[in-house]
């Protein structure tokens, strides 16, 4: 189970391995908080006439078909986005938004989904949210203790039979050692490098932070997937450019130089041995 903030983030995290497990055989769903109501339009092609006034329902469009390219099952939360606050001071969030929600009554929504559905392995978002969004700062806050509450049948007794999942993961799929791999390649050919401007960006928000690579214990092989993983970014076309930074990179040249994507384990009740290859490591004997 992915557990994400907002509909095409789980296209931009993780999305490789997603379609992965998915193609092995494992059954895997996408937990969607919000309905992403309050994002941009960042595709100028699709800023036109009509389309804001239908976002909620375009957004939900996009999101089914990136479920399929990915080959997932996809469930929505039903909270409304909290928009992406800017000014100085921040002005206040809207009322009635998924930051504002009272974290025991989200908890208990993702609770009744995780019953239902009965992961092993769940993953989500780091204490800073990969990026310090209201929602996806909430996502980490509501998926552990959804992780933690589950498998107690003392808390949400309403909210279906107890299922205590094994393992939680931090997705770090943007790290500053990925681009700085492919900055490398482009200075070794003599050529620009596409994603300079926010490779600079990058460096300077990491001053002075670990990058997120420091923290990663668990990297799968899924380079297989990228293509499919791609499909799934272009489904969110208002929010997805073609032409943008996230197809910037030669397909190749990805698969050639991180033909992995990295996680990092923030709880397991199962034994397990890091550095991982796999989210199920140390799973398989316990529940045989």
């Amino acid at each position: 189970m992915a557990v994400h903030a907002h509909p095409d983030d789980e296209s931009s995290k993780g999305a490789a391995t997603m379609a992965r497990y998915a193609d092995e055989g494992h059954e895997v769903l996408v937990v969607t908080l919000t309905g992403g109501e309050r994002g941009s339009i960042l595709n100028p092609a699709m800023d036109t006439p009509g389309v804001l006034e239908r976002i909620d329902e375009i957004r939900r469009e996009e999101m089914a078909e990136a479920a399929r390219a990915l080959g997932v099952r996809q469930h929505w939360l039903g909270y409304v986005d909290s928009g992406l606050p800017e000014g100085d001071p921040l002005p206040p969030l809207p009322e009635g938004s998924f930051a504002l929600v009272p974290l025991e009554e989200s908890t208990e929504a993702l609770v009744r989904v995780i019953r239902e559905f009965r992961p092993h392995v769940m993953t989500t978002y780091d204490e800073n949210g990969g990026y310090p969004h209201p929602d996806h700062i909430r996502c980490h806050e509501v998926s552990m203790a959804a992780f933690a509450a589950a498998g107690d049948p003392e808390r949400f007794p309403d909210a279906g039979e107890p299922w205590t999942p094994l393992k939680i993961y931090y997705d770090h799929g943007f790290t500053l050692g990925r681009l700085e791999a492919f900055a490398a390649e482009y200075a070794k050919l003599g050529e620009p490098f596409p994603l300079q401007e926010w490779y600079d960006r990058m460096r300077e928000y990491r001053s002075g932070r670990p990058d997120g690579l420091s923290r990663v214990t668990t990297r799968v092989e899924c380079a297989k997937y990228f293509p499919q993983r791609d499909d799934a970014l272009r489904a969110h076309a208002t929010q997805i450019d073609p032409n943008g930074v996230f197809f910037a990179i030669p397909m190749e040249m990805q698969q050639r130089l991180w033909p992995t994507e990295e996680f990092e384990l923030a709880q397991s009740r199962v034994p397990t041995t890091l550095p991982e290859t796999d989210l199920f490591a140390g799973i398989e004997d316990e529940i045989q």
